[in-house]
């Protein structure tokens, strides 16, 4: 075998990064702000049995970070995702759809959906499940249990009258119409909308918002406002969050900050 040419020029070019391999949701924490990227792009983010159990891990672990205020949740590709891939259900270990999406609804931090593209099927739920959900103008979505002849899950038609309204929830379920951007907020699917080149900077100033209020107050008020829609409202439980909010440290730094007009530093205590 010839020996290498030592002369032979070196190349000043740096090698191409490598692709990305297509696998589960990962998770990613920074700070105040944790992300769970769905990682599927070569499939329009469909998800599989493992994805399922990946998602209730993440938030699981990220309901234990009390550090964490913001959970984003992404997708890689020209897709946000496509929901499920029915084919795939016994492949792995066992996740109920609904239920992972009634966990990513109770999560602790505030969630964030991130939709960069085509939300279709249940994965209208996963994004509907969530506190925000930023679109990208040019996403579209819609939900083709009827054409399929499927009856969707208890939990998703639920949260679909209860954010939506039941007019809203009719015409998704029932007619399986595609539904472009702007009428995605015009019904408040959305909650905003922005150019695409600018989605990313929208979502990490909308985290890094959440992410710089009062721990206590803002999870406390998440709970309590998701408990009146759904009809669920304990007022012991808010007399105790209040309580707690009011002799907390942060709101003692709340005031002093307000007075000298600063931001605050909140510590969660």
């Amino acid at each position: 075998m010839p020996e290498p040419d030592s002369a032979a020029p070196v190349s000043a070019e740096p090698s191409p990064a490598p692709h990305p391999v297509p696998g589960p949701p990962t998770l990613e924490v920074s700070g105040r702000v944790a992300t769970i990227t769905l990682r599927r792009p070569d499939r329009a983010n469909v998800l599989q049995p493992e994805d399922l159990a990946a998602l209730d891990d993440h938030v699981q672990a990220v309901d234990a970070m009390p550090e964490v205020l913001a959970l984003v949740l992404r997708a890689e590709g020209r897709f946000f995702c496509s929901g499920f891939d029915i084919g795939a259900i016994g492949n792995a270990r066992r996740v109920d759809f609904g239920a992972m999406v009634d966990r990513v609804a109770a999560a602790r931090p505030v969630t964030i959906a991130a939709i960069q593209g085509g939300v279709y099927g249940g994965a209208t739920d996963l994004a509907l499940a969530c506190d925000f959900r930023v679109g990208a103008e040019g996403v579209d979505m819609f939900l083709p249990a009827s054409r399929l002849g499927l009856v969707f899950y208890r939990g998703g038609l639920e949260r679909y009258v209860r954010r939506l309204g039941l007019d809203a929830a009719k015409r998704i379920f029932l007619t399986c119409e595609r539904l472009d951007a702007a009428e995605m907020k015009r019904i408040g699917f959305l909650t905003d909308l922005v150019p695409a080149e600018a989605l990313e900077a929208r979502v990490e100033a909308l985290a890094a918002t959440l992410g710089a209020l009062a721990p206590i107050a803002v999870i406390a008020m998440k709970k309590h406002l998701n408990a009146i829609a759904d009809g669920v409202f304990d007022a012991e439980a808010h007399a105790v969050d209040a309580a707690l909010a009011g002799g907390s440290a942060d709101l003692r730094e709340g005031q002093r900050a307000w007075k000298e007009k600063r931001p605050p530093r909140f510590t969660g205590a």
